[in-house]
């Protein structure tokens, strides 16, 4: 057991008091949604702490991490269905010319960059699962209702409340990893629910093949597409709505002693559990603290990427010389790369200490080595281009781990999500620009948009290198402030300070995860 938590175990936990430094009020807060269970945690040993948290995790795997990551997949299927779509007669039949087709998958953007923001500070107010439930509803009626477009305007509008409805998806999955899981084990589990992207993009591949073979309907092809993928976001999302907790204090599963292990078992991020106030000077401080900004815009340069790649894989493909029905089957190869790859990401950073930026930086060099293999490798080494470009579906790497510096390196709710919606809004934006570099005329190596991609990728790297040094640099300066290492007392004191709701730049005892 670590010392930390042996010293919050002893302390002493007089409900009733409100001003002393060591009693429950000061260890527990007075907001957190987790407090009236952390105040129960004297009743256990040390010893039976331990052992009761591996049993606890045991069951959080087998019952949050499912949930999360068959979520993930079909939302993922929703965010594909255009790219899909337009493997078909999409673009013939609503008209679609010139750069009309990039618009209409860019202003999913707009819609989510619109709603990026408020998603994320209604996450923290609102309990999350029913939130996410009910805009799970939204979308799949939204996804069903593209079979009625008719016209460029009407995708237009589809779209972007598609993009309004799914914007907060992402936040509240963070959401949701971050109090049930400790900084340690987030990267792992943050990965392997990012991962099953590629799970949507090996579906989706063989549905959108599938579909494409359907005769005698009385729907085309792509309209298909949008009704199987629509029917399956609205069916998933009541057994969301049942299956998925709120917090570890509603969590069904969990019966009460296991729900106060889980309490204790997240104490030690530092960050408490949920505290739905609002705290204006922690906005404050999140648009002026250097390190969130930067991983804001990786957020940017992911999203570049994302958004290219994302809807013109297919025309990339077709432009290698294969049709286009097969163009979109052979996007399967690209699901198994992110769905076996971006976990090594996850056990990276889990098993290796300290190389949760280092890894981002990695993973960043096979695409990047693939951007330049499109640019430089003739037409005629078709397999060679196509290799190429399934080695961009591994931007999911460096997507998930920017969210775990946020959730394990921004303390303090108000300022978690407001940082988290600074992520989301440059990353909607940079799914709009990457989704207009893309020129017709260009076709098939879009120059301007293999430069934009490459740019992206060495930002990343950048910004990578300049995070880790900001973090190592903090850390040293709060240990020599600290006479050394840091103590159990003073980790139990950051412990204290994460119920309080204070932020990372507020707590000395906070310690940044490299």
């Amino acid at each position: 057991m670590n010392h930390a938590n042996e010293k919050i175990a002893e302390a002493p936990l007089d409900v009733s008091s409100d001003n002393q430094l060591g009693d429950t009020k000061e260890i527990i807060g007075g907001h957190d949604i987790g407090k009236a269970l952390f105040a129960e945690v004297l009743q256990y040993s040390p010893e039976e702490l331990d052992v009761e948290s591996r049993k606890v995790l045991r069951l959080l795997d087998w019952h949050i991490m499912p949930v999360i990551c068959v979520t993930y997949t079909i939302q993922f299927l929703d965010k594909l269905s255009l790219n899909y779509a337009s493997a078909y007669t999409l673009k013939a039949d609503l008209h679609l010319e010139g750069q009309m087709y990039s618009w209409v998958a860019a202003i999913f953007n707009f819609g989510y960059l619109f709603w990026a923001l408020p998603s994320n500070l209604l996450i923290q107010r609102l309990p999350v699962a029913k939130y996410t439930g009910a805009m799970i509803v939204c979308w799949s009626l939204i996804l069903i209702c593209h079979i009625a477009a008719k016209n460029y305007a009407g995708m237009l509008v589809l779209r972007f409340f598609l993009g309004m409805f799914e914007a907060s998806i992402s936040p509240a999955l963070m959401s949701i990893c971050s109090m049930f899981y400790t900084k340690e084990e987030q990267p792992l589990r943050m990965c392997i629910f990012l991962a099953f992207n590629g799970m949507a993009t090996m579906v989706g591949a063989l549905l959108g093949y599938g579909l494409g073979h359907a005769t005698g309907t009385a729907l085309q092809s792509w309209k298909l597409i949008f009704l199987v993928i629509g029917l399956l976001n609205f069916v998933w999302s009541f057994f969301f709505l049942w299956l998925c907790p709120d917090s570890p204090a509603s969590a069904r599963f969990l019966d009460h002693k296991q729900r106060i292990i889980a309490v204790h078992r997240i104490a030690r991020n530092m960050t408490g559990v949920k505290t739905p106030d609002f705290v204006l000077s922690q906005v404050l401080e999140a648009v002026s603290d250097l390190k969130v900004i930067a991983i804001a815009l990786i957020g940017l340069a992911c999203g570049v990427v994302n958004g290219g790649v994302s809807n013109f894989a297919s025309a990339l493909i077709r432009g290698y010389g294969f049709t286009g029905i097969y163009s979109t089957l052979l996007q399967l190869p690209t699901g198994a790369f992110e769905f076996f790859l971006v976990p090594i990401c996850g056990l990276a950073a889990t098993y290796v200490k300290n190389t949760r930026c280092i890894t981002m930086i990695v993973i960043c060099l096979p695409p990047l080595g693939g951007l330049i293999g499109i640019r430089l490798t003739g037409l005629d080494h078709r397999w060679t281009l196509v290799g190429c470009t399934w080695l961009q579906f591994l931007i999911g790497g460096p997507v998930v781990l920017s969210w775990n510096l946020l959730t394990t390196n921004v303390a303090g709710h108000t300022k978690r999500s407001f940082a988290n919606g600074m992520w989301f809004i440059l990353y909607a934006a940079g799914n709009i620009a990457g989704a207009n570099i893309f020129f017709e005329k260009e076709a098939p190596r879009y120059f301007s948009a293999l430069a934009g991609l490459l740019a992206s990728y060495a930002g990343i790297i950048v910004l990578g290198v300049f995070l880790y040094a900001c973090y190592a640099y903090e850390n040293k300066r709060r240990d020599r402030l600290a006479g050394g290492c840091q103590s159990a007392e003073e980790e139990a004191q950051g412990i204290a300070d994460g119920f309080l709701n204070q932020t990372d730049k507020e707590s000395i005892y906070f310690r940044y995860s490299l």
